[in-house]
């Protein structure tokens, strides 16, 4: 005689429900693992290992040369840029400009013109320079300016930034990855494709072992 549960909606209780399977957190995905090439398949032919085991070892290259490139380019571009730095910071120095005259113009290429005005400035020993540079909003006779020169009292640009040296430090260990990826990458798509090939010819082989044997026929 059956006994009836005392489930919801007076249903009847056949037994105990077997409990579900926990999975291991330590175990991979299982698809990961197909996609990794580390679950036992019996279509996985030998050229499918010999391609995965040579893409593990360009990669092992990889890993084994970027890094080590990479600081190596970024410490070079950094000694560069700080001896940049170092040398500019020496040869430059900040002056005070008086301006003399505005309305002045000059031009750079076929297109564009520029404003300028006529100043003069300290020279190295102490002379005034005069010269022209490029002129401001608002400027009237008298302002005055801070300008960059150079040893022979020249305007020039201001001494090179510590912020560009280190992004040229960054660029460079960048380029160094970049660099080294590039012949690996290219590397495995010439195993890619040779395996693929071998595969085809290899997938032609049984397919013609099948229309020999009547396999391949049509009923």
């Amino acid at each position: 005689m059956r006994r009836s549960g005392s489930g919801r909606g007076g249903g009847h209780d056949d037994g105990p429900h077997p409990r579900p399977r926990a999975v291991s957190p330590g175990r991979p995905h299982p698809p990961l693992r197909r996609r990794l090439g580390l679950e036992h398949s019996e279509l996985r032919r030998p050229v499918d290992r010999v391609q995965r085991l040579l893409g593990l070892a360009l990669l092992l290259i990889f890993l084994g040369a970027a890094p080590p490139l990479a600081m190596w380019a970024g410490s070079t571009s950094y000694a560069a840029g700080s001896r940049a730095e170092e040398a500019e910071r020496r040869d430059r120095q900040r002056v005070t400009a008086t301006v003399t005259t505005t309305g002045g113009t000059s031009t750079s290429g076929d297109r564009f013109v520029h404003e300028t005005v006529q100043a003069t400035w300290p020279g190295p020993d102490g002379e005034p320079l005069a010269g022209t540079l490029p002129s401001w909003r608002g400027v009237e006779v008298g302002d005055r300016r801070a300008i960059w020169v150079d040893r022979a009292g020249e305007p020039t640009v201001a001494p090179r930034p510590h912020s560009r040296t280190v992004t040229d430090a960054v660029y460079a260990g960048t380029a160094a990855i970049l660099g080294t990826a590039l012949p690996v990458a290219v590397a495995y798509g010439l195993v890619r494709r040779r395996c693929d090939r071998h595969r085809d010819a290899l997938w032609d082989a049984d397919w013609a072992r099948l229309d020999a044997a009547g396999h391949g026929r049509r009923s």
